[in-house]
């Protein structure tokens, strides 16, 4: 915890005026602490990651999911050193969106399944990694696309704004294989078309592509995600760079769950014990994800 931090707490303890204490916090911790609301960003189909389930009892969609729930704690620790409670608001976002809405200020923290990669570093900062993917491809059974080299002549989707789209066409032209890609403004869309027969595979992060088959009680067993990994994606909850102490607040948090196992259990309740729709995606934690988590304090033998 920083120093400015340790100040922040000392003064909510001696009983310095809420308005005194915000004048030693900075960056998102101030603007926070200003406002009395935090705002997380969630994405309305990146299951189980982050996804609308029915309705809150105001009336707005209920987010919910693995990213909804570390940003949940995060918003706990960020009340903990601001020295009261604020309202935690979500705002909608989606993969075109999500960065915008962060460097403009209209979310704090972005909820959701997003790739840590260096091209989004140089914009944003990224917690440490919740979840390692890779890019595959979604085809219907029976479709004669067994292989992304089976894509001549074919349309691939791709959800706009992804690391999934440069992956897919590096690919391909690297190949040179003769496929058209075309882009959807959201996962739900992009699975919608290749139903639809508008593309013959859907390419996006592997979970999230099980995650749409296990939610579509209707049809999803007449689809498959095809064995070739095109990518690998290491997620990460976004926030603003350049913000040294909401960054250690971030890292705060991760050590706290990966400590107290909270952390295994969190990911143990979205991609091992059942969805609300009754589905479960039995997803094991991956070997590297378990290091990952081990390097934070998880005894990933227990």
């Amino acid at each position: 915890m920083t120093m400015r931090l340790i100040a922040v707490l000392a003064l909510a303890l001696a009983g310095v005026s809420p308005a005194a204490a915000v004048e030693v916090l900075t960056g998102t911790l101030r603007s926070v602490a200003e406002r009395g609301e935090i705002v997380l960003g969630y994405r309305e189909s990146s299951v189980p990651f982050s996804f609308v389930e029915g309705k809150r009892p105001d009336g707005s969609p209920r987010a919910i999911g693995y990213a909804i729930d570390l940003c949940g704690e995060i918003a706990d620790d960020v009340q903990a050193a601001i020295g009261r409670p604020v309202r935690i608001r979500y705002e909608p976002v989606t993969a075109e969106t999500r960065i915008p809405a962060l460097t403009s200020g209209k979310i704090d923290l972005e909820c959701g399944s997003t790739t840590a990669n260096a091209e989004r570093r140089r914009q944003v900062a990224f917690s440490p990694v919740d979840y390692i993917s890779a890019t595959q491809l979604l085809v219907k059974r029976g479709s004669g696309v067994a292989s992304y080299r089976d894509l001549g002549g074919k349309t691939v989707v791709v959800t706009a704004g992804t690391t999934n789209e440069k992956a897919v066409r590096d690919l391909l032209a690297r190949l040179k294989i003769d496929a058209q890609v075309v882009t959807a403004p959201d996962h739900a869309a992009s699975y919608a078309m290749v139903k639809a027969g508008k593309a013959d595979a859907f390419a996006t992060d592997d979970v999230l592509l099980y995650g749409l088959i296990a939610t579509d009680a209707r049809d999803g067993a007449n689809y498959t995600v095809l064995p070739d990994k095109l990518s690998y994606e290491p997620y990460g909850i976004m926030f603003r760079k350049d913000d040294p102490e909401f960054a250690g607040i971030v890292q705060q948090t991760f050590t706290r769950l990966a400590e107290s196992r909270a952390l295994r259990w969190t990911y143990e309740r979205w991609f091992l014990k059942r969805l609300p729709n009754g589905e479960r995606l039995d997803i094991p934690m991956s070997n590297d994800l378990r290091v990952s988590f081990q390097l934070m304090g998880l005894d990933g033998g227990e």
